[in-house]
Order: C-alpha cells, then structure tokens, then sequence
C-alpha cells in the first residue's frame, strides 16, 4: 500500500520548471522513430494490459457495464491471439482494471465473478465528486466509501482545483489524506488533478507532490472532461515529480494518463515516457495504467494489420 509522509512545504517551495526544456523533452520523446513490426506488437501487446477500460456516460446501465467487463476479459479476438503465439482466451491478456462510477460497481463487480475473473480484474471507481470535485468533502468521503462497500478495489478521487489555484497546499494534503483513510486498507487510490485546470506546469508539479505526501498509490493527469486532458509536457513533469519522490522517499508511485488517448500510437508514446523518464518498473500495470475508452478499437486493428498485411474497419472488431 501507499506511503504518507510529513507536508513538506519547503519542498514544494523549491520547485522550478523550466518550461522550454519540458515542452523540447514532450516534443523529442514524441519525434522518436517509432517501433515497427514484432517489437510494435509486443509494446501494444503491454499497452492492452495497462488499460483502465473506462465507461463513464450519463447513459451506463448494468448491460453495456457487462458489455464493457466481457471486453476486457477478451480484450482481443480469439483468432488475433492465437495468431500472435497465445492460447486461446489467454488470461494473461486482459486489461488492468475497468473503471465505472460508484453507482455500477456493483454491476461489474457481478459479472467479473460470474465469469470468474473478479480476482484477477480489479474493478476502479471514480469518486470524490468526480469530475469537477465541488462537492463537500463530507459528501465527497460518502462517496468513497460507497464505492468501496460496493466492491471497488481502486479509486480514482478528484482533487478541489481551487485549493491548487489558491496555493492552498496544507488543505488540499489534508483532503487527500481524508480520502485515503476513506478507501481503506484494501483499496488503491488514483489521484486525478485535471491538469487542464491547474493554471501552471509548476501547479502540476507541486499538487503531484502533495498527492503523494498524502498516500496516493498513483497520479493521474485528467478526469477526461477537461477541455485539455493527458498532454505529454504534463507527463514529463508528472513523471520527474514521482522519480524526485521516489530518490526522496523511497516509494514508487504509479502514474495514470487519461483523456485523449485514442490511438495506438499515443499509447506507445505514454510507453516510452515511463521507460525514458522512470525506467522498466513502470512499464507494468503495478505502477502504470493508461485510462481509455476508444484506445482498444484502435489497438486491436494495429495488430491485425500486423498479422494480415491490412487495415479492418472498426465495426469488424467488438467494442468494450
């Protein structure tokens, strides 16, 4: 489980980004010759590994949260599998986790154990007033505990934006700490802090820093409503935030793009990031998870390509 440490805000006083040697470190990660052939196939291979098949519409109902569970039991087709090396229905292909609100848990917490999988696929909420998380804190820590009565093992919280834009760093660690004792022992928490919303690349790295001072057991970059989502230069200040910890603490902390993330090349390029920035660890989904909806379509049709030689439409795959 997570690591808490004492506010150290003399360490967060002493941060410094240097925005240009961000936005050229986002730009040359992203200029690298891309991975081709059998190699392409094994990174996509992992990458389906680190999804958090996420479904979060107004209009979620027990059927397609069962649709969304049998997808990432069987995130590719019998015969792409067996065409790749594996056996068929490989239980070492399936997503990380899938992520529901706290209302569907339970839905999906059902179907994974009907198929036999609830050990094996941890189920993830969003709470904590997501996605804007201008909600009373009291609500907010309902909420989780809520989601975790009901069966979920990860949650993914939502920090007050307002306390980062105001610099209200003890209040928004304390928050965070309140919604780790909230998950309890057995349950992982993601903090997501928009960084969409954060004002300031120097914002983004201090608010990482204080989501782990306070227990987070991953970082994640956006809720997916933000106008802007998962960018790469937050991505490098995130990533430098969890290795400046790690040198500091002693404790890995994961790290979790989300929103926008629709191609396989965008996953490929998340991959590189982590081994560049954080080394082989982070690779896996212990410490890395890519939070997507449409992500898998894409992927799938990658790795078709790969075996036949073609591009399939869309609709010729199932969808999660």
């Amino acid at each position: 489980m997570s690591l808490c440490c004492t506010f150290d805000l003399g360490w967060l006083n002493s941060a410094r980004i240097n925005l240009p040697a961000v936005n050229l470190r986002a730009t040359v990660l992203q200029s690298h010759r891309s991975v081709k052939k059998e190699w392409q196939a094994a990174w996509l291979l992992r990458a389906v590994t680190c999804i958090d098949l996420t479904t979060l519409g107004g209009d979620d109902t027990r059927t397609n949260v069962a649709r969304l569970c049998a997808k990432a039991v069987h995130p590719l087709s019998s015969d792409l599998l067996l065409a790749l090396g594996f056996e068929e229905n490989d239980k070492r292909i399936t997503t990380a986790a899938v992520c529901v609100y706290p209302s569907r848990v339970a839905d999906a917490r059902n179907t994974l154990a009907r198929m036999g999988m609830a050990d094996k696929i941890p189920v993830a909420s969003v709470a904590a007033g997501f996605p804007t998380g201008q909600y009373l804190l009291k609500t907010r820590l309902e909420e989780i505990q809520t989601a975790v009565t009901n069966g979920a093992t990860e949650i993914d919280i939502v920090i007050d934006r307002s306390l980062v834009l105001s610099h209200q760093w003890e209040k928004l660690y304390q928050e965070i700490q309140q919604m780790k004792e909230a998950c309890g022992s057995k349950a992982h928490m993601k903090t997501i802090l928009a960084v969409g919303e954060l004002g300031s690349l120097t914002n983004v790295y201090k608010a990482s820093l204080v989501a782990m001072m306070a227990g987070s057991d991953f970082i994640k970059t956006s809720t997916g409503k933000e106008a802007m989502n998962a960018t790469l230069p937050a991505g490098v200040v995130m990533c430098r935030a969890i290795r400046n910890y790690y040198q500091q603490v002693g404790y890995k902390v994961g790290f979790k793009p989300a929103g926008g993330i629709r191609t396989a090349k965008d996953a490929i390029n998340w991959l590189i990031l982590m081994k560049e920035e954080l080394g082989t660890p982070w690779l896996y989904p212990d410490l890395f998870r890519i939070g997507a909806s449409g992500l898998l379509a894409d992927i799938e049709r990658q790795l078709y390509h790969y075996i036949t030689g073609r591009y399939a439409a869309q609709h010729e795959f199932s969808l999660g």
